[in-house]
């Protein structure tokens, strides 16, 4: 016990010491771990974005990545798992389906997911498939001015934005010893100004071009057809929390006629994005 409550002294002091250097700097960069107990990193931005008026609220907003950059007859699927209330679930037949046919995929985790499956996120993190994307802290829209969508409240401000990607960034670090670069909001929406910040914070934020199950509403006809709408360097999200709905069954039905037509399956980070 004493090692570890050393061990994690040592590492808020190394996270307090890149704050330090970002701010001194004026800049954050991809892979710093800023100390969120400090009230600098808000403030910090804060002032950079102060009097700026998003003008834009969508899903493709500018700055959000939704295809590979390539013209290979290559996917990249992206699941994500949100953590509200009936979402705590985990589609296993989909997962070992992935693992079985070796196919790579960005998993976008929220932190109320992981509290409900520790010991799963720890295995599903540590499989060299998979990349642990930031879903958020508490599934919010991403906006500096409290905008909502589906009924749910986005972030109010800046400084309500930067716990939302910030508190997940560092929650998934510590479990897993490597900070994610992906981030994608709760209900994938933003505005231009939040994309912005989250890049900031060294978080690529990404889209897609596929919307593979409409929220794991889609039935697993209607998942399979989408799937198989996709073209040379989509990104699709899809679900992986929803076991009851017609996800798994729709991936596994379309991937192996998607690898007929020529296709293959990669990771984001395998080709330019934009």
């Amino acid at each position: 016990m004493k090692q570890h409550a050393y061990r994690n002294s040592l590492v808020v002091g190394v996270f307090a010491l890149a704050l330090v250097l970002a701010v001194t700097k004026g800049e954050l960069w991809a892979g710093t771990v800023p100390d969120q107990s400090s009230p600098a990193l808000k403030a910090e931005l804060e002032a950079a974005y102060a009097g700026q008026t998003p003008k834009e609220w969508g899903e493709t907003v500018t700055g959000v990545k939704t295809s590979l950059k390539t013209k290979d007859r290559v996917i990249a699927l992206t699941f994500d798992a949100c953590g509200s209330p009936k979402g705590k679930g985990v589609d296993r037949d989909l997962i070992r389906f992935l693992e079985q046919e070796k196919i790579p995929a960005t998993l976008f985790i929220n932190a109320r997911w992981i509290d409900a499956n520790p010991e799963l996120f720890l295995q599903l993190a540590s499989n060299p498939l998979f990349t642990i994307g930031n879903h958020g802290f508490l599934h919010r829209p991403a906006s500096v001015t409290g905008r909502s969508i589906y009924g749910i409240d986005g972030t109010k401000n800046v400084a309500e934005l930067v716990d939302e990607i910030e508190l997940n960034a560092r929650k998934i670090e510590q479990l897993t010893g490597q900070r994610p670069r992906y981030y994608r909001s709760g209900t994938a929406y933003y505005d231009e100004i939040a994309v912005k910040i989250a890049e900031r914070l060294g978080q690529q934020v990404i889209g897609f071009s596929v919307l593979g199950d409409a929220g794991a509403t889609f039935s697993k006809e209607q998942v399979a057809a989408a799937l198989l709408a996709s073209v040379p360097g989509s990104i699709v999200i899809l679900h992986m929390n929803h076991p009851e709905c017609g996800t798994g069954q729709g991936v596994m039905a379309a991937v192996p006629l998607l690898k007929k037509r020529g296709f293959r399956f990669v990771s984001l980070s395998e080709y330019p994005l934009r």
